[in-house]
């Protein structure tokens, strides 16, 4: 089944440059996964840096409590 999506000439244009000889599909399943793999790096990162900060926090308080 093919469709089609609406997007501004401005945009077409954009993702023309990018994709060059590759078919749309191809080229828009590939924009998709990158971007995908880039959101979960962020999510990695931000748990990463959220549990480090806290378990610092932990050890913080344990040695605040024994003095």
């Amino acid at each position: 089944m093919v469709t089609t999506i609406s997007v501004k000439e401005e945009v077409k244009k954009m993702l023309e440059d990018l994709k060059g000889e590759e078919d749309w599909s191809s080229f828009l399943e590939e924009l998709v996964e990158e971007y995908a793999e880039l959101k979960r790096e962020k999510v990695r990162r931000e748990l990463k840096e959220l549990f480090e900060g806290s378990f610092e926090e932990v050890k913080v308080r344990k040695w605040a409590r024994e003095y």
